[in-house]
């Protein structure tokens, strides 16, 4: 008969197994932190400061704001910041309305060729966005939205991976609640208002910071269709930063902390949200 393990002589290995666990995430936490501190220390660091010193200096030793005040009085950071933010926010705004007034049928709805019109919905997240480019431009030309901002949000105004990943969360909401706004007298359009949307707040928010994310660092696409630099996103500001003949990696390095911070500032008002949803918190209307 084998012998029983004593109830403690599992505690040591959970406990190494947590410790093990702990420094691993600590570690990684490290090297991801690091490079970002190194961004913020090389922005404060005075123009007197050597940033290229061996081994390199992580504290500045006369911090000083003068990188971010030439930042703002020496180039149209503002005019670049808010192109930005118009097109992010109205992006954003598109890409909740359109996804999931699209993934609301693909979820509930029962007709012919669903499964195929989500099976190409899904598909085309595998195409490469160079792939679409040149017809995509070709169209914004024709529709004489070149060198515009809406040139920037019309393409981003809806994505194949934001109505997956609605049509996911509409499909996991209770039947029961749809059947219940249905006796009260609700409509298609009035179930997806007042029962699927409260119910996939969780994932309406995730696509949001998804979409406000890879909006606001888009870099190719506004470089191809916008020539008027009064209409540069924050990417093309700080790409002319980086290519002028007097090239001052203290001003690139404050033009990049200045860019991260709304999308940082997004991710901490916005996480608490990001929380599995109860589908009771539907209302019923």
């Amino acid at each position: 008969m084998a012998p029983m393990a004593s109830p403690g002589s599992g505690r040591p290995r959970s406990l190494m197994a947590s410790a093990l666990q702990l420094a691993l995430l600590l570690l990684i936490a490290v090297a991801m932190l690091v490079p970002l501190f190194w961004l913020v220390s090389t922005s404060l660091k005075s123009p007197a400061e050597d940033i290229f010193t061996t081994p390199p200096a992580l504290l500045p030793s006369q911090p000083s704001l003068e990188a971010y005040q030439r930042l703002f009085q020496d180039n149209p950071m503002l005019g670049y910041i808010l192109n930005s933010t118009i097109v992010s926010a109205l992006a954003v705004i598109a890409n909740l309305l359109f996804c999931s007034l699209a993934a609301y049928p693909l979820a509930r709805m029962r007709f012919a060729g669903r499964g195929l019109v989500l099976a190409l919905v899904v598909a085309t997240i595998l195409i490469p966005f160079q792939v679409v480019m040149i017809p995509l431009y070709l169209l914004m030309v024709q529709l004489g939205l070149r060198n515009t901002l809406w040139a920037l949000i019309i393409p981003q105004a809806a994505t194949a991976f934001g109505i997956f990943l609605l049509r996911q969360s509409f499909a996991g909401v209770p039947v029961e609640l749809e059947e219940a706004a249905r006796i009260d007298g609700c409509t298609p359009v009035g179930e997806w208002w007042n029962v699927m949307i409260p119910a996939a707040r969780a994932d309406l928010i995730t696509l949001a910071m998804f979409v406000f994310i890879g909006t606001w660092s888009d870099f190719l696409w506004p470089l191809v269709i916008l020539d008027d630099p009064k209409l540069y996103t924050l990417p093309l500001g700080l790409q002319q930063l980086a290519s002028s003949f007097s090239l001052d990696w203290r001003l690139v390095a404050a033009g990049s902390v200045v860019s991260i911070l709304p999308v940082l500032a997004l991710f901490i008002g916005l996480q608490r949200y990001i929380l599995p949803s109860a589908s009771g918190d539907a209302v019923k209307g």
